[in-house]
Parts: structure tokens; sequence; C-alpha cells
């Protein structure tokens, strides 16, 4: 990006890029970490393409921060590898690989966008007898809101197995992969070819993580069951990275509140049940002295109850957190942040 100019043109998200790329790694790291994950993601796309930028337009949008001063007048150097190592510090790996690879997609091109818009039952019926690398390869290129009910309709044992291979896929080319979605389009009738080159395969843990994370208790348990009995390395892995009930107080207080207030009292005392001390202070401090008093006479009115019973309270509050993040109405931190309680 050359020219003077240029730099009147630019959308904030562009300047705010050209900016974090003027800094030093740290202080850079220490900007994003205030970004919510979609900035953070928007910002890196734009890292991304930017790449290389003339010092005259990077001197046009520092002069628009009056909080910085240029040095030096060398081009700025951006590019995927300086997006991924400031998600990676200021979101941590995991999330940071999610956003790569929803980056990736988006800008090398998702050869199975078409089936983000195909009932779901109508794909399944597609899908019956294929392979589970190839159901798996299907599944990694789609949102995960809309990859988790396919996973919950192919029954456990395929489940598994598609979970597996998702999890440990290999690179797959980008010929192989729009030749796959050609033959799905050919079978489901839609019209037209893609017209974006296919990304590269963008399987893992994570996006297996996301997938699940998204899905009902029921196919969550039978994923997990299924992975516990073929691969018990594998299944620790997953479940190392998954949501659970504890994750509450990785949360923003907004973001506590909000979750706790589509929670019936009763159901939370059960969730609370032998809970750690930092989760039950995390609740109580955000909930109201009524709503607090209410709870506490649920939990002594329940008294003893089963494990099972506390586990499905804990997961339909996990769902709720599922689906407020899923909104975009919370953002969920997971992988390997650091938390002070």
């Amino acid at each position: 990006m050359t020219g003077a100019g240029i730099a009147v043109a630019l959308t904030g998200m562009q300047k705010a890029a050209i900016v974090l790329m003027q800094m030093s790694t740290e202080s850079a790291v220490r900007v994003m970490a205030q970004f919510t994950e979609a900035e953070a993601e928007a910002v890196a796309a734009e890292i991304v393409r930017l790449g290389r930028v003339d010092a005259d337009v990077s001197e046009q949008v520092i002069a628009e921060f009056h909080d910085l001063v240029v040095t030096g007048r060398r081009p700025v150097l951006g590019g995927r590898a300086l997006a991924q190592g400031l998600l990676q510090a200021s979101l941590g790996a995991d999330r940071a690989e999610g956003v790569m690879g929803r980056l990736a997609a988006s800008m090398a091109g998702n050869a199975f966008e078409f089936l983000e818009t195909v009932d779901t039952g109508h794909l399944l019926t597609v899908l019956d007898g294929e392979l589970p690398e190839t159901v798996a390869l299907i599944l990694a290129h789609l949102r995960p809101e809309t990859a988790s009910p396919i996973l919950a309709g192919l029954g456990q044992a395929q489940a598994t197995e598609v979970a597996r291979a998702l999890a440990t896929m290999g690179p797959s080319t980008p010929e192989t992969i729009g030749l796959l979605a050609d033959e799905l389009r050919s079978r489901l009738g839609t019209a037209g070819q893609g017209t974006r080159q296919p990304a590269e395969a963008l399987g893992g843990i994570q996006p297996l993580v996301d997938i699940i994370n998204r899905s009902d208790a029921a196919t969550e348990q039978d994923v997990m069951e299924g992975l516990d009995a073929v691969d018990p390395v594998l299944a620790e892995e997953v479940r190392a990275r998954m949501l659970t009930f504890t994750d509450l107080v990785k949360f923003e207080r907004r973001d506590i509140q909000r979750i706790l207030r589509g929670v019936e009292g009763t159901l939370l005392a059960k969730a609370m049940k032998g809970a750690p001390a930092p989760v039950v202070k995390a609740i109580h401090e955000n909930i109201s002295d009524r709503n607090r008093d209410l709870v506490e006479a649920e939990s002594k009115a329940l008294g003893p109850i089963r494990a099972s019973e506390v586990q499905e309270a804990r997961a339909q509050v996990v769902y709720q957190i599922r689906v407020l993040e899923a909104a975009g109405e919370i953002t969920v931190r997971r992988g390997d942040e650091d938390f002070i309680y």
C-alpha cells in the first residue's frame, strides 16, 4: 500500500491495524488484549491483508493518533505471522487458532459455504454412507453452529468417528476440497460452481471443541464417551479445552450477570452443589440479594442430591452460555489464558 493521500480513504479498522504494526509487539499485545474476539479478528484480517505499508501512508495514519510519535520512514511489515503472533499473545493459543482458522476460510474462500443454508436433515441424507474423514472435512469448513446439529444427527458411533477424524485431520489440497464441494453441489442440485479458491482443511482439536460447545448436552456426552472408549488421550485433550461450569469465573461481571439472568433458581441451586468456592463467590456477587436468598433457600431445601442431577444442572447452565456466545452477547475465554481469582 503506497502513495500520499491514501490514508484518507482507509477504514478505521485498517488504520487501527497500521497503528498496531508500528508498535512494538509488547505494546500491540496490550492493546489487542482490550479487544473483543470479533474486534481482534477484524484487525488481524487487516494486518494480513496490508502486508507491507509505505512509510508515507503510515505517517499519515500515525498523525491521527496524537499519543504516538513517528520515529522513522521505513516501510511497516504486516502479514500472517505478525497477526498470528499478536492474537496468540493477547487471546491465548487456543482462541488464536480458532480465529486464524476462521480468518483463513473467509479470506481464501470457503468451498462449502453453500451448505450453510441447506436443511440439516437433507444434508444428513446426502452424507449417509460417507467416510468419517469426508464428513469431518465438510464440518471443518462450516460454522460451528451449523456443524453441531449435523454432528448430533449422525448417531453416537458415527459422530465419534467423525469427531476423531476432525481432531486428527491432516492437510487436504484445495483441489481435493474443490472436487468434493462440486460433488455435493451436484447431489444437492445446487446451481453454480464455487467462484473462490478453496482453502486448505481447517481441522484440529479446537474446531471440534467449538462444534461440541455449541451442541446439546446429550450430543456432548455421546461424543465424549465415544472418544473415551476409542482414544482416551484425545478425549482428555478435547475435554481440557471444553467449556465447563467452573469457567464462569473467567467471564467479565456483566457477562456473568447476563448468563445468570437466564437460569432458574432451583436449577442454579443444583448446579452450585459442591462447586468450587471461586465459582460460588462469582455467582453470589453477580445476582441480587433477593435472588441470592432464594438460591440459598433452594439449596437448603434440596438437601443431598445425586451427582448426576448436579451434572445435568451444570450442563444446562453451560448450554445457556453457549447460546449467548453464539448470539454474540457474551465473550467466552478458553485455552491457556491465566486468571487470578
